[in-house]
């Protein structure tokens, strides 16, 4: 995929494929969108003491930094296991032309934004104490095949129904619900009513929440009891 670097309306960067006319991140504000849709509506609504994470899909890492700073405000004696998945890596040019780490106040994100990216792929890799990452070189249909512990917490951040909307149907929504445990959340930028009836579907409490900057909203679903479960 041929991809350039653009500038969001926040500052922070994102990727820009040209042939799809599809960015990685909202260009109202790549940072911004990440910390409202991963952290303000995911990751703060947890208290477990150990947490799972599974994110769709990796791309520039951003949602990886911004979950590593929320950790870092913490009293940091809980533990993350983060794992993500990804078919189409960045390159090292295009991660130094991101410069994600300028946007934080942690001097070591520079360090761990540069492990994370080189980090051996299938292998997990403790970031930092008690901050657990684990990446897959794969397609997200091999979800299945993947060995997780039962997810906490999901990071869905595909590329839009438009240009992939396989990613926005029941099959790949119904593994998904398969590896988490009940009273899981997944969280994603998304608000489309296809996806909402699809999650109730497959026994998720759908909250609709205000979304990010440029989005009026975007959906939280909590993955109810069932009698398999």
């Amino acid at each position: 995929m041929q991809r350039a670097i653009k500038t969001t309306s926040d500052g922070s960067k994102t990727l820009y494929i040209s042939n799809l006319n599809e960015n990685y991140h909202s260009h109202h504000g790549a940072l911004q969108e990440s910390r409202h849709v991963f952290i303000d509506h995911g990751l703060k609504r947890l208290n477990n003491y150990e947490i799972n994470i599974l994110e769709f899909g990796f791309g520039t890492g951003l949602n990886v930094l911004v979950t590593i700073d929320e950790f870092l405000k913490t009293d940091k004696n809980h533990v993350i296991h983060y794992y993500t998945i990804e078919k189409y890596p960045v390159n090292e040019g295009e991660v130094k032309e991101l410069g994600y780490e300028v946007f934080f106040d942690e001097p070591n994100m520079k360090e761990y934004n540069r492990k994370l990216h080189q980090c051996e792929w299938n292998k997990t890799t403790e970031l930092l104490p008690n901050f657990f990452f684990t990446k897959y070189h794969c397609d997200f249909f091999d979800l299945k095949e993947l060995e997780l512990p039962k997810i906490n917490l999901v990071y869905y951040d595909c590329f839009g129904a438009r240009v992939q909307p396989d990613l926005w149907e029941k099959p790949l929504f119904e593994m998904v619900a398969d590896k988490m445990e009940t009273g899981g959340l997944l969280t994603t930028y998304s608000s489309k009513g296809s996806v909402r009836r699809i999650l109730e579907e497959l026994n998720f409490n759908v909250e609709k929440k205000a979304g990010p900057p440029g989005k009026r909203e975007m959906i939280n679903a909590i993955k109810l009891k069932t009698e398999k479960s």
